[in-house]
């Protein structure tokens, strides 16, 4: 069965409790080796792609991640909506650790991470106003009234180049600009799944008060283990009850997001960007 729903699990998730393996395949992809093998099975009875975005041995820094192939292969498996789980710190008192937030917007503060597929003999201008699938996030919001944890609905992501977490003086910026969670992997994978024509939504797992709060103790990778374990819990909880109710068939923007994208046509772009894109361009392309 083809997998339509991608599942990339972030740091604390590098297995999905309840999947059924029926493959692990590893895919060759233009940009290089995706971040793992996929785990390809079935959840509650839904075809399903898994991906451990950090690698299942977390060997992979934020800076290092190949989102690119990452989201080429989820797109040549036949994916076409993805959960995205990410380990977040929080910038608002109201989030407390342990809660979860259904992401609906981004601010890029990242520097050396390449994050459109469109480069080299091709141009596409994607809109990207709304970098959540409404779709998706409202059914994953509908699913979280069984989660045994507050699921605050909508907020803002920075996302920063990490892996180091913030100085004080970064983390009191960003509150200034009134953004929800800091985080450092899903921006780069909200676009790609656009270009794509990929929907695509964050769950969030808050871990931390980041260093703003000084009440608090500063960030560190073993407070923010402690709440993650929880945390993911919660998260498995949240997808497998959302799963049987994701549309199989999209009528969302999401879906032709690349329609009026091109300004010459595709016909004139170079061999090398067609072969490149074929997974991506082919409901575009005659013949």
């Amino acid at each position: 069965m083809t997998p339509y729903i991608g599942i990339i699990g972030g740091s604390g998730l590098y297995q999905m409790e309840g999947l059924t393996i029926r493959e692990e395949r590893t895919i060759e992809t233009p940009y290089g080796p995706p971040s793992d093998a996929f785990r390809l099975g079935e959840l509650g009875g839904v075809p399903v792609a898994f991906l451990a975005r950090h690698g299942r041995h977390h060997a992979i820094s934020p800076s290092e991640i190949n989102f690119r192939a990452n989201m080429w292969a989820l797109k040549s498996l036949g994916v076409e909506q993805i959960v995205s789980v990410s380990a977040v710190g929080s910038m608002k008192e109201a989030i407390q650790p342990g809660h979860l937030v259904l992401i609906d917007q981004f601010i890029d503060r990242t520097q050396s991470r390449p994050s459109t597929f469109f480069h080299d003999g091709i141009v596409g201008h994607v809109s990207f106003a709304d970098p959540i699938c409404g779709t998706l996030a409202a059914r994953l919001a509908d699913a979280a009234t069984s989660v045994p944890t507050t699921v605050h609905r909508g907020g803002t992501y920075v996302c920063i180049e990490g892996p180091m977490f913030s100085s004080r003086a970064e983390s009191r910026l960003y509150r200034s600009w009134n953004v929800d969670v800091i985080g450092m992997t899903n921006y780069q994978e909200a676009k790609l799944a656009r270009e794509a024509e990929i929907c695509f939504a964050t769950i969030a797992l808050a871990t931390d008060y980041d260093c703003w709060h000084q009440s608090e103790a500063d960030v560190d990778a073993a407070s923010v283990v402690a709440v993650i374990q929880q945390n993911v819990r919660h998260a498995q909880h949240l997808i497998r009850a959302a799963l049987p109710s994701l549309p199989r068939k999209r009528d969302c923007a999401c879906a032709a997001a690349l329609r009026h994208a091109f300004m010459r046509p595709l016909s004139e772009a170079t061999p090398a960007a067609h072969a490149r894109l074929r997974p991506i361009l082919q409901p575009y392309v005659a013949g």
